[in-house]
């Protein structure tokens, strides 16, 4: 980093701390388990601690050869991260999936196992509170962990906080030289001195006035450190006295552009971003964000991402809060959100798999009202916008929903979120993220009585706690979506909450209650006519008694799946529901009965043309001859299965009509 300097007293105390005895052993008491040594660099927003967390950690990483895990606990308004959002991404950065919706303290669990036997340093930048801290602490000794915070970590055993003040004052000057060059410092060298006296020693004012400095290269170094000197003592000290320096000086639109900045989500801005805010167009906004970026009020990140430090947060809502209406504030708010959801509108459609990865092979009907800086130019820059993005785009749509007044605003940018997320990556990997969306539109839904939008997202939240495993939550959160259905009296909803209820019985093996709502779906499918709902219907009945034993009523709703997928036209439907009426049958010893099952199965699945099938109907249509005692018929239906899928017995296998 070429703008650190100086704390060289401040590393050689980090370097000594990590093999320091601890607290707990010089007591003589024995620790409870032994876990990775804890560093603490405590200052204020502004003191460089991140700096000095990032220069220590490039000096001793050899010592840690399998890398570096970075999490933020505060974002740069001050809110805290979720302890489960950093958890996921530090588990997440190690290359392992989460489950959606896993607590806390699964994740922290999952973190420890995954750094177990691995000498990482997890750098923890801006924490709040130990709590946050403890959770992500690894129980292996070989572990480092350096946490950034304003203060000591009270509760956090052996913990001795290397806290900062101002940089000495030739490192001050050093770090001036950086910015502006060495020439105007050596024409003056005391006034350098002095301007590093007004900065405090301060990293941050001192990177403003730098950055004010190099901008204005015919200004003397002796005239800015009077005209601090001179000036009044804002709110915010050296810090805000080089802000006010800067702020002044820039025209009027690129003030107002700075002050809404605090608006963008998570701190992160970028030309879409500062010209939704300031309503000004892409390339004006890049290049005031340039112009920003090298005065020291914006840090680069990449791919056209700005970080706005968080010490100038506070700053800039003042003078927000002193200079805009709040109906213009909301209004800035809501554009921002707007161009947010017409981006993620392009997004998805790029990843329309018409795209042939370069461009547009035509431009989709979906985006020809876009203007062309909302469009991307293929489908890889689509999805390396999501995920450079995704941060932003999830802060977004909790500050919306949080915001209570855009909550039509917050349900389009939620729901665009989820779709292009669900395009991109597939449902399955988008899984945790989609979880904490849904969460939120429940958030609105309940806020404003809106009982379809309820019962929509509690579906889906119990569809993704059954997929992991929790199926007592799932069946908890199904039985509430079928009252919001009720409610906003959507027999979609209710139908499909009552299916969902009696599929998450039979996960639990109560096999009564299972059948009584798979009943109570089938009555509902039956009264609205909806044919494919019944067979399938009839399909699930059928598994739950046969699971139960009860294998005449099996066999009965097997048979009305079959005789529903043949009104359907569903041969390969109908060829399953023979094929699971042939086990049935064979279970209740009805051998011969299974035997002619399984050869209209059979036929069915060869008109069908579907050769899987076909070849796992023979391979059960085998295993049923062989038990009833015909070993040469079952080796030529054994052998046509190999020539139509070849010797993988997995190809063999039958899914149920009712999965």
């Amino acid at each position: 980093m070429a703008d650190f300097v100086g704390r060289r007293r401040e590393l050689k105390e980090l370097r000594e701390d990590i093999a320091r005895t601890g607290l707990d052993t010089l007591s003589g008491r024995k620790a409870k388990a032994p876990r990775a040594r804890v560093l603490l660099i405590a200052g204020r927003p502004g003191s460089g601690r991140t700096a000095l967390a990032e220069a220590f950690v490039r000096e001793v990483a050899e010592q840690y050869p399998d890398g570096v895990l970075r999490t933020r606990l505060t974002t740069p308004g001050g809110e805290k991260v979720a302890t489960e959002r950093a958890l996921r991404g530090l588990i997440e950065a190690l290359g392992q999936t989460t489950p959606p919706g896993a607590a806390e303290d699964e994740l922290s669990s999952a973190l420890r196992t995954a750094l177990d036997g691995r000498r990482v340093i997890v750098l923890v930048d801006d924490a709040a509170d130990p709590h946050q801290v403890d959770a992500l602490l690894p129980d292996t000794p070989e572990c480092l962990v350096l946490v950034t915070a304003e203060g000591p970590l009270t509760g956090i055993p052996d913990v001795r906080p290397c806290t900062l003040g101002g940089l000495d004052t030739p490192s001050a000057v050093q770090m001036l030289a950086h910015r502006i060059g060495d020439t105007r410092i050596t024409v003056d060298p005391l006034a350098a001195e002095a301007l590093a006296e007004e900065c405090g020693g301060q990293p941050a004012a001192l990177s403003l006035v730098g950055g004010w400095l190099a901008a204005h290269p015919k200004a003397s170094v002796a005239d800015v450190a009077k005209q601090l000197h001179d000036s009044p003592a804002p709110a915010g000290g050296p810090l805000g006295r080089a802000f006010r320096l800067v702020y002044e000086s820039l025209p009027q639109p690129a003030q107002r552009t700075l002050r809404l900045l605090p608006l963008a989500p998570a701190g992160s801005v970028d030309s879409h971003t500062a010209s939704a805010l300031a309503g000004c167009s892409v390339a004006a906004a890049q290049s005031t964000l340039d112009d920003f970026a090298g005065l020291g009020l914006l840090r680069h990140a990449h791919n056209g991402l700005f970080h706005l430090p968080g010490c100038l947060v506070p700053l800039l809502r003042t003078v927000l809060e002193n200079n805009e209406r709040p109906a213009e504030v909301q209004l800035a708010r809501a554009r921002m959100l707007e161009r947010t959801v017409r981006l993620l509108h392009s997004c998805r459609a790029m990843a329309d798999p018409d795209q042939d990865g370069q461009g547009f092979l035509g431009v989709p009907e979906k985006l020809e009202t876009l203007p062309r800086a909302l469009r991307f130019p293929d489908r890889r820059a689509a999805a390396t916008w999501l995920d450079t993005r995704l941060p932003a785009l999830s802060a977004a749509a909790s500050l919306a929903v949080a915001d209570g007044e855009l909550d039509t605003l917050a349900r389009r940018l939620v729901a665009a979120l989820v779709r292009a997320l669900a395009e991109h990556r597939g449902t399955a990997e988008a899984a945790p993220e989609l979880y904490g969306l849904h969460r939120l539109v429940l958030d609105v839904a309940e806020r404003r009585g809106l009982h379809r939008e309820q019962a929509a997202a509690l579906l889906n939240l119990a569809d993704l706690d059954a997929e992991t495993g929790r199926t007592r939550e799932a069946l908890e959160r199904y039985r509430a979506a079928l009252d919001a259905g009720r409610a906003a009296n959507d027999p979609y909803a209710t139908g499909r909450a009552m299916e969902s209820v009696g599929g998450a019985y039979q996960e639990l093996a109560d096999w009564h209650r299972a059948s009584d709502w798979f009943g109570r779906a089938l009555a509902q499918a039956h009264a609205r006519g909806e044919r494919e709902d019944e067979a399938r219907l009839y399909g699930r009945l059928g598994n739950v008694h046969t699971y139960a034993g009860r294998y005449g009523d099996a066999l009965r709703s097997w048979r009305a799946a079959a005789a529903g997928y043949r009104r359907l036209a569903d041969v390969p439907g109908q060829a399953k529901a023979l094929s699971e009426m042939a086990r049935v049958q064979e279970y209740a010893g009805r051998p011969e009965e299974s035997l002619h099952t399984c050869r209209e199965a059979v036929e069915l699945a060869r008109r069908a043309g579907d050769q899987r099938l076909q070849a796992a109907l023979q391979v059960r249509l085998a295993d049923t001859l062989d038990r009833l005692g015909d070993p040469a018929a079952a080796r030529l239906h054994r052998s046509a299965a190999d020539r139509l899928l070849g010797d993988d017995p997995a190809a063999c296998e039958i899914r149920s009509t009712s999965d």
